[in-house]
């Protein structure tokens, strides 16, 4: 770990301290996993980790983040959250980060309350400044704290402590929330939802970590991103064929496949 690092982290541990205790946003992506196990390292149990279980979460997730906090004895709690039932969030509009985001953190905040914690705090951190993310709106309305990026962390900061804490997440693909699958506007159904997770699970299972299955026309067109140097291995038989018949089972009508490849924040490209 290099001195900066180490510098950091203190910081981060130091910004924790003050916040006195805290409930912690556990999505058990990189950023969450990381924050979750620097609070419980610092405060002990003054801390405990929430994971929302919504219809916009994976279940693979949940799972996840259940057993991580099992393994590193983190005090630990499931939150089911009707996230489709959330004023202006089934239509899905560009802002509809905003509006899950205000729902489920106020959820989270009630929560930490009736455990007597303090604070909320969540992943963020530098590198989340640079996309559109209206979600940030609600959290800074909620005074929901972020203290990764209030100690100049950034995401390769946070994978390369996560290394070097043994953190199985250090090199953990990035993923947002299935909601983030579907252009602005399409209506958000349990079904779509169900369905573009199931799609996305198949890739999985065929060896791919890195992807998005989006979404278009309301569930007629599925289009894969996947890093540019994996296309040739998807192009190919019989694997093509397999994901061809598993998304036409799923109810897909057209299956594409992006030349540009997996990026991040894709749908919003159209807002540009």
């Amino acid at each position: 770990m290099t001195e900066e690092l180490r510098e950091k982290y203190a910081a981060l541990q130091e910004i924790l301290r003050r916040l006195g205790s805290v409930a912690v946003a556990f999505s058990a992506g990189v950023d969450s996993t990381f924050l979750t196990y620097a609070a419980h390292e610092t405060l002990g149990e003054r801390m405990m980790a929430f994971t929302a279980q919504s219809d916009f979460v994976p279940q693979r997730d949940v799972d996840d983040a259940a057993a991580f906090c099992a393994e590193h004895g983190i005090p630990h709690a499931i939150v089911p959250f009707p996230i489709l039932t959330v004023p202006h969030v089934q239509e899905n509009p560009s802002d509809r980060c905003y509006f899950c985001k205000y729902a489920l953190f106020q959820r989270m905040k009630e929560v930490a309350s009736a455990h007597g914690l303090a604070e909320v705090v969540d992943g963020s951190n530098l590198d989340d400044d640079g996309d559109y993310r209206p979600g940030h709106k609600a959290l800074k309305e909620l005074g929901i704290h972020s203290p990764l990026h209030d100690a100049g962390l950034r995401k390769q900061d946070i994978r390369d402590l996560s290394q070097a804490f043994g953190l199985p997440t250090w090199n953990k693909p990035s993923f947002a929330c299935l909601a983030s699958r579907f252009p602005y506007g399409e209506k958000l159904t349990p079904e779509g939802l169900t369905r573009v997770n199931a799609a996305e699970e198949f890739l999985i299972a065929h060896g791919f970590t890195q992807f998005r299955v989006r979404d278009h026309e309301n569930g007629t067109i599925a289009r894969i991103e996947i890093p540019p140097k994996e296309i040739p291995r998807l192009a190919a038989s019989p694997l093509r064929e397999a994901v061809t018949e598993k998304l036409h089972a799923l109810g897909y009508r057209y299956i594409t496949l992006d030349l540009q490849g997996y990026r991040t924040g894709a749908m919003n490209e159209v807002l540009r």
